[in-house]
């Protein structure tokens, strides 16, 4: 049985159609009215709110979290510098991809990788000749995709700027709503766009900050559907 999100109190809410989908095990919006259409053109014209916070989240830190890293992904960690995120790969013996996801480098020994796919077992695996830590994040960060041309605009509303002034594929802390986060510029829709990432306790305050500072923008919340579509267009 999926369970809801952080960000479902709102979601659940917003969601006319009752279109639902199960998404590594969490309530996940297909579309929030009669169809995905507008959704995907406020991607493509303005700008979408997407739930991500079901992608899969692991902390890894410790002195050689970039060492360990760069042994386990298809790209060397240790040349990411601190504020950026890198897209990877990982793949098992054989060469065969195991997953891919996103590597932000939030400190010198501080990173968080996303996955579609439960990793954690096969990164600790692969952990114990280092001196690294793996944590799950899943059940503290909660994420936001902020995604389509107007997307900096209201990212700047938010956080001034800092947002402003982030180069692709960056990452800068910013306090949203009065809470501590995260933004990286990145997503998979295609397009300019920002993906928010936030403590788990303060996830309906800061969905309420980024609809408000979209409300000129023509924002809209999007689901799966539209999302999919992005990519395959």
């Amino acid at each position: 049985m999926p369970i809801p999100t952080s960000f479902h109190p709102r979601t659940s809410e917003l969601c006319e159609s009752h279109r639902w989908k199960d998404w590594a095990g969490f309530h996940a919006v297909c579309f929030y009215r009669d169809c995905h259409l507008s959704e995907y053109f406020a991607f493509r014209h303005a700008a979408g709110l997407l739930d991500v916070s079901p992608l899969f989240k692991y902390r890894v830190s410790g002195p050689q979290a970039a060492d360990f890293l760069a042994f386990v992904l298809a790209r060397d960690a240790r040349r990411i510098k601190p504020g950026r995120v890198a897209y990877s790969t990982w793949c098992d013996e054989r060469g065969r991809i195991v997953d891919d996801g996103t590597v932000l480098r939030i400190g010198e020994d501080l990173f968080r990788v996303t996955s579609a796919t439960p990793c954690l077992a096969w990164f600790e695996e692969h952990a114990a000749a280092f001196d690294v830590t793996l944590d799950d994040e899943g059940d503290h960060v909660a994420a936001l995709a902020l995604q389509g041309p107007c997307s900096r605009a209201i990212a700047a509303r938010l956080c001034g700027e800092v947002a402003e002034t982030l180069r692709f594929f960056s990452l800068a802390p910013v306090r949203i709503a009065g809470a501590s986060a995260l933004i990286s510029r990145t997503g998979y829709t295609g397009d300019l766009g920002y993906e928010i990432w936030c403590p788990q306790e303060q996830a309906v305050p800061i969905w309420d900050a980024v609809m408000e500072a979209g409300r000129d923008f023509r924002l809209l919340p999007a689901g799966l559907d539209a999302l999919d579509m992005t990519r395959r267009s």
